[in-house]
């Protein structure tokens, strides 16, 4: 988005709220754009939609799950049990930095991966504006983590949509290696 220097009316000093609103509903009107076919049983990774469906169940709560997620405190804890930490993070970059408000900033695994926070509903959801660092500029996906209860645990369920089709293995790689493995042993 792009606001001229000599634009006049309510959009010609925008605030950051409505900086995000403008690329909340561009974003929102290009993955809408974007046709979607329904997810066969057992397909984790489509290449006609460039999408990503997993479900984890963690033995753990809603919240506790939620929380190790948006504490940059408990998230550093799995990054350092995480592939990433012992390949690919640079020494002395934070490993989590997660603002836990609505349109706050994110930048995880040493800045590795970075985006916005779309929609934080405690211990139900997260939306996410998400991208790794090396895409192209304005480059971001949209990552939905959704909680539910599974007994005297939780299952997450993981939608990761409009990425770059030839990310997909590795970005699903990257899901088991450095978010469920070592969020497994996190939450014990």
């Amino acid at each position: 988005m792009r606001i001229r220097a000599d634009a006049t009316g309510p959009f010609s000093n925008p605030t950051r709220r409505q900086t995000i609103s403008v690329m909340l509903l561009a974003t929102g009107a290009w993955v809408l754009a974007a046709t979607e076919l329904p997810a066969q049983e057992g397909r984790e990774i489509s290449h006609a939609d460039a999408s990503i469906h997993q479900e984890v169940v963690f033995k753990a709560g809603r919240q506790r799950v939620y929380e190790a997620l948006t504490n940059a405190a408990q998230f550093e804890k799995v990054v350092q049990l995480s592939d990433a930490a012992k390949t690919m993070i640079r020494p002395g970059s934070p490993p989590a930095q997660i603002s836990t408000e609505a349109g706050g900033a994110f930048s995880i695994f040493g800045g590795l991966i970075v985006g916005r926070q779309i929609e934080l509903v405690h211990g139900v959801r997260i939306v996410q504006a998400w991208r790794p660092a090396y895409w192209d500029p304005g480059v971001f996906s949209m990552v939905k983590f959704a909680f539910k209860d599974d007994g005297t645990g939780t299952r997450l369920t993981l939608d990761h949509k409009a990425f770059p089709v030839d990310d997909a293995k590795s970005l699903l790689e990257g899901w088991n290696k450095n978010y469920w493995v070592p969020l497994a042993k996190y939450l014990g």
